[in-house]
């Protein structure tokens, strides 16, 4: 049984490595790219995230390799801007998911992790008497300064944020340009967000889809890393802009301490006791260990338990089967 604790941090993995038209195949204990030019070793161990473009095929060896790496395989579109599917990430335990989930759970609490997500996005400077819908709105202002700021500084045109989901290459260069940077700032936050044992789909701000949590981190850094990066590329050239994107933004991400960021900033945002952060150690150095059981009420008989939670209608529904037996 590999033991979790002797993969690298996230802190010290390079961020992302996307490849297209070639086969991944196991090596020793690390992976290799075959492709028309020959055969390229990858450093799973030190990778973050691999993503998988068109043409691309993986054997199950080389799944594996990745996975007992701790690398995060997403399948993607042309260039990274689609994500069709991903893999998990390698920690074992669910203590720091439970946090989160009891934070979500709980409207109070999750307005509070909100509204810590946008003081954080205003570096702190943040008017305590401001509702949610007043903050989202200087959101709203604090964002469209940003793209005016770089289009000026780059001299780069800007007409808004418009694509079409349904072809991205009609787009003009700098949305391109936006799209595939913020694809990969998404897949470098889902990646450390499964790296810390978190769900993608538990968001505070967004709700409703399995990377709502994604979103939400990757909105803290959109202003200070995706966005200059794809202005300051489109204002040195509009030529296969992706690809450019790509190389820059491993450079952005590096320069700005992206990787050992994300973590500490999920932790402080979810205020993480210091008792959660260190438990579950047991499960990572062993994945098949069994934790322990949830204790539940203590000296509660099976028909007391049953008489509270079906007294209690918003606890459970009247389709579920305790409600309905």
């Amino acid at each position: 049984m590999r033991d979790l604790h002797e993969l690298p941090k996230l802190r010290d993995s390079m961020s992302y490595l996307y490849l297209e038209h070639g086969r991944i195949e196991q090596k020793y204990k690390a992976v290799e790219l075959v492709d028309e030019e020959g055969r390229t070793m990858i450093p799973a161990a030190a990778l973050t995230v691999l993503m998988l473009g068109p043409g691309t095929s993986i054997t199950h060896a080389a799944v594996r390799a990745l996975a007992d790496n701790g690398c995060l395989i997403v399948w993607c579109g042309e260039d990274g801007t689609r994500c069709y599917a991903q893999g998990g990430g390698e920690t074992r335990k669910a203590y720091h998911l439970l946090r989160q989930a009891e934070l979500a759970s709980d409207p109070q609490r999750r307005l509070q992790v909100a509204l810590r997500m946008y003081r954080l996005r205003f570096g702190g400077q943040l008017d305590e008497t401001l509702t949610l819908p007043q903050i989202r709105g200087l959101e709203g202002v604090r964002v469209r300064e940003a793209y005016a700021d770089a289009s000026r500084q780059y001299g780069v045109e800007w007409k808004g944020r418009r694509y079409d989901r349904k072809s991205w290459a009609r787009g003009d260069p700098i949305n391109r340009a936006l799209s595939a940077a913020n694809a990969l700032l998404n897949g470098l936050c889902h990646a450390a967000i499964v790296s810390g044992g978190y769900s993608p789909a538990l968001g505070f701000i967004h709700t409703g889809k399995q990377l709502s949590f994604v979103y939400d981190i990757a909105d803290l850094y959109k202003v200070g890393v995706t966005i200059p990066v794809a202005f300051q590329v489109v204002g040195e050239s509009s030529e296969r802009v992706e690809p450019r994107v790509r190389q820059a933004c491993r450079d952005a991400f590096r320069e700005y301490r992206l990787l050992s960021r994300i973590l500490p900033d999920i932790d402080w945002l979810l205020d993480v006791p210091d008792a959660v952060l260190s438990a579950g150690q047991e499960a990572d150095s062993d994945g098949a260990r069994p934790e322990p059981l949830w204790p539940g009420p203590e000296d509660a008989t099976l028909d007391q338990m049953v008489e509270e939670v079906a007294g209690d209608r918003t606890g459970l529904g009247e389709g579920s089967y305790l409600a309905e037996g």
